[in-house]
């Protein structure tokens, strides 16, 4: 039972705790591969999500998969899940799936270990990652839970209230991700903003960043998971200063509309979100900015979704995200029932989807003959594929350039772009 498989599903924060794990069994001698589709493991680890309905189908059919694989007796001999769905949801799914050996929860990990390992007497779960992601980008994540109220969210439910990680933890975690190849730090948690207040009294975002610009040794700092409401100032002061820090932020504002903003306890209105846009512009010009938004939230009219369409063509966003509501239990949301049919949800999401096809087609075009520095991911048939500045990796635009140059993975390069796409822009080398 030396070889595993951690399956990890859902977002970036789980990537993280997964490649904890990792680490760990690693450090105790087993064999551990990621999202290993050859089934054969020993042992699968899920690392689920259970933020909305379509990530908790994902990790049921997952765990579905694998325990048809053990009632026909193959590979895994044993299923473990963890994560968000389990911290739910373990009763219920215990019952229904009897084939999984153990659930463990989100802050579960000292025992999931000791469920594996023999003899394993650590009492705190300590950062000892062993990345997944290819080797020239990483996680950084400061912080676990969430404080926030926001009234359709299960997170603070399920991960608790959010505590901070101290500076010099992380500031040493980035400088041994940085001597191991990694060139570009992603940070994140689930409200990256409200980092610092539990152990510091104040928010130290620009602290860290300004540490971390100066002591990571990283080339590229990219910010994810940011908060509108009370957002630092002096985070925009710090990525001016320093030009490792990427031009680009990552906002989920949610919605526009008055209406719903104040239904979902967003902690900001309409005219102070137009405020912070306005004033990421003028302070960061060359800023990229990406946001998420939910349609199909409770009592959500065509009024308030016309108002949320407008103010995708005004903002013109860089990146958008578009996310039907969910009704999930337990959440202050939950008792206004689902009132926008499925149908209509997605034709919300079609709608502000196609708008922003049409503006990130227009600024792709703006591109076209300007030069810039790009980041290689992978090789992809007749293409590297790399990345400016302004896009983060696996959601956001990317960079093709012919197989026939002699480039390398996690390298850097100068490029111009010679022809824009949707969502995808051509180039060669200068």
């Amino acid at each position: 039972m030396k070889k595993i498989n951690i399956v990890t599903l859902g977002c970036s924060k789980n990537t993280v705790d997964s490649e904890n794990v990792a680490g760990h069994l690693k450090d105790a001698g087993f064999t551990v591969r990621f999202d290993d589709d050859k089934n054969t493991a020993d042992i699968v680890i899920i690392n689920t999500c259970g933020f909305i309905g379509d990530a908790k189908e994902e990790s049921i059919s997952a765990i579905l998969e694998y325990a048809e694989l053990k009632r026909r007796k193959k590979n895994p001999k044993k299923i473990i899940v963890c994560g968000c769905l389990s911290q739910r949801y373990a009763d219920d799914l215990r019952a229904e799936i009897p084939e999984v050996d153990a659930f463990y929860g989100v802050n579960d990990w000292s025992n999931l270990l000791s469920d594996i390992i023999e003899e394993y007497s650590e009492t705190e779960f300590t950062s000892r990652r062993l990345v997944s992601t290819p080797k020239h980008y990483a996680y950084l994540k400061i912080g676990e839970g969430c404080n926030r109220s926001c009234s359709y969210c299960a997170i603070p439910l399920i991960r608790g209230r959010f505590v901070s990680r101290p500076i010099d933890d992380l500031v040493q975690e980035a400088k041994r991700l940085v001597a191991g190849g990694v060139k570009e730090l992603l940070v994140i948690a689930q409200d990256t903003t409200y980092y610092g207040m539990d152990i510091y009294g104040k928010r130290a975002l620009a602290e860290l960043l300004e540490r971390l610009a100066l002591e990571s040794g990283a080339k590229w700092i990219r910010l994810h998971y940011t908060f509108p409401s009370s957002f630092p100032d002096d985070v925009i002061e710090v990525m001016k200063k320093y030009d490792c820090i990427c031009n680009y932020i990552d906002i989920p504002l949610q919605h526009i509309s008055a209406d719903v903003l104040a239904s979902m306890k967003r902690g900001i209105d309409k005219q102070g979100t137009l405020a912070l846009m306005q004033m990421f512009r003028e302070k960061l010009p060359d800023v990229a900015i990406r946001t998420a938004l939910i349609v199909g939230y409770p009592n959500e009219t065509e009024d308030d979704f016309e108002q949320l369409k407008e103010f995708v063509r005004d903002m013109r966003f860089d990146r958008l995200g578009v996310f039907c509501y969910s009704a999930e239990e337990g959440t202050p949301s939950f008792p206004l029932g689902d009132t926008v049919s499925d149908e209509e949800k997605q034709r919300r999401m079609e709608d502000i989807m196609g708008l922003q096809e049409t503006i990130s087609i227009e600024k792709n075009s703006e591109k076209v003959g300007k030069e810039y520095m790009v980041l290689i991911d992978r090789l992809e048939g007749d293409f590297w594929v790399g990345r400016t500045e302004y896009d983060s990796p696996e959601i956001d635009n990317e960079v093709l350039i012919s197989a026939e140059e002699d480039l390398k993975v996690g390298q850097f390069y100068k490029v111009k772009i010679t022809e824009a796409m949707e969502y995808d822009l051509m180039a060669e080398l200068c």
